[in-house]
């Protein structure tokens, strides 16, 4: 069922997303990369709520298939512009660890033994590989963290905002600089996220624009925008 708290979780999410990455053009906007941190606890928190609507005992099932796939897909063709945008990242784009963390999730909500082994791999995976991974091992277990602290409540929200903050110290500058005024401030804003994430779903009497499956395709297209802005900008001299 529509959700209009979701959906305005989804969309601060996109929109901090989009502010976080017009870093590219004007670099010394610290205060972009601040509303970044919201970015992609948010969209964590979006999966899990929806992963949490789910019946435990429907799974596997055609929503579920699709919502694998369309991760799958376009994780493979965001990769190109991400690319273009960032040269120098060390990591895969954001959807490689969404898609490890939706695995995850639904072992922590289905517990069958199909999603279990899927969930074990891709900890599994994620361990590994965190070096290579957007936000690294706790991005992916950010996810299930949410489905467990909304399960339970309380100082369950603890781990979460950890991870959130966790996940934003694999970023080579905050885990060299933790002390820094502005490091300080990124990491309470990332800690802060999901407070932030947990009253904007609650809010269902806005009236908000349904987020789609156009937003699979949203990510790709813009990070080609700004990469193609950036390299007019600097071909302009501006």
């Amino acid at each position: 069922m529509r959700s209009a708290g979701l959906d305005l979780v989804k969309w601060t999410a996109i929109v901090t997303m989009v502010a976080d990455h017009l870093r590219y053009l004007w670099p010394a906007a610290d205060g972009l990369f601040v509303i970044g941190r919201l970015a992609f606890p948010l969209f964590c928190l979006a999966l899990a709520i929806n992963v949490g609507r789910s019946d435990p005992a429907m799974w596997p099932s055609r929503s579920a298939a699709r919502y694998l796939g369309w991760l799958l897909v376009f994780g493979v063709l965001s990769e190109g512009p991400y690319r273009w945008l960032d040269t120098g990242s060390q990591t895969l784009n954001v959807i490689p660890t969404l898609t490890l963390g939706l695995l995850l999730a639904w072992a922590i909500h289905h517990r069958q033994a199909l999603a279990c082994l899927l969930g074990l791999s891709a900890a599994l995976t994620a361990a590994l590989l965190s070096d290579h991974l957007m936000y690294g091992l706790p991005g992916v277990l950010l996810p299930a963290a949410i489905l467990i602290a909304r399960r339970y409540g309380g100082a369950g929200w603890l781990l979460p905002c950890a991870l959130a903050v966790a996940g934003n110290v694999t970023n080579s500058w905050l885990r060299a600089h933790p002390l820094q005024p502005i490091a300080l401030v990124i990491l309470s804003t990332a800690a802060m996220s999901l407070p932030i994430g947990l009253w904007l779903a609650r809010q269902e009497r806005w009236q908000v624009s349904r987020v789609g499956r156009w937003g699979y395709a949203f990510y790709p297209l813009h990070l080609a925008l700004i990469a193609g802005l950036q390299r007019l900008t600097a071909a302009l001299g501006i």
